[in-house]
């Protein structure tokens, strides 16, 4: 993927993550529990093009609808449905203002890439750009409050060479280490397929590991 091609870490996610997809074929499963391939374009569809059906993600009154126009995607045509995310936001959805698309679509699409091919036996980590790991190590530091705000305890985001992209809340403390794509992963609940390796007092990471972590 060249930079000409892909200008933004988003924009290459989404081409790696269209890509997985492809080559897993629409009936594969996926790390979100209940979806197949198949599903998961159908969602990142409705997420970018349709707002009232999109709504259902976090609100539950509308959950109902949105699954049924999730459902009647799917029934699409798969390549159909991978040209829609292929093709990205329309001009019309809130995520082809300007800035929404770095913010927001950047950690959807690689977390999205690697339900795909995690699920998957062997599927092991991509090498990623250093460019696009300082922009989750951006991330992780500016959000990582937000991402880990249900723990009981407080936690420390470090990569393998000691960088401390977060800390968050008081001791006791764990102490999670990984490479910046990785700890996004884990941050992101997909905690048993993350490269994340923790440390801390043994009471603090049972209670730790008993938070569901997750947007």
């Amino acid at each position: 993927m060249s930079a000409q091609k892909h200008p933004t870490h988003s924009a290459a996610e989404r081409a790696a993550l269209v890509e997985a997809m492809r080559a897993a074929g629409p009936d594969a499963p996926t790390l979100c529990e209940g979806w197949t391939v198949r599903d998961l374009a159908a969602h990142l569809v409705i997420r970018e093009r349709r707002p009232d059906a999109a709504a259902g993600i976090v609100l539950p009154p509308l959950r109902g609808w949105g699954d049924h126009v999730r459902r009647a995607y799917a029934a699409r045509p798969f390549d159909e449905l991978l040209g829609l995310v292929a093709d990205g936001p329309p001009v019309t959805s809130g995520f082809a203002l300007p800035g929404v698309d770095a913010r927001l679509n950047l950690v959807e699409h690689f977390v999205h890439c690697e339900d795909v091919r995690r699920a998957a036996p062997g599927g092991a980590p991509r090498e990623l750009p250093e460019a696009r790991q300082r922009a989750f190590a951006a991330m992780l530091s500016s959000r990582g409050k937000y991402f880990l705000r249900h723990s009981p305890v407080g936690v420390r985001l470090q990569t393998p060479d000691g960088k401390v992209l977060a800390d968050v809340g008081d001791e006791p403390r764990v102490t999670l280490t990984g490479s910046p794509a990785e700890l996004v992963l884990y941050a992101f609940g997909r905690t048993a397929q993350a490269q994340v390796e923790l440390d801390g007092p043994a009471d603090a990471l049972a209670a730790f590991r008993a938070v569901r972590l997750g947007v």
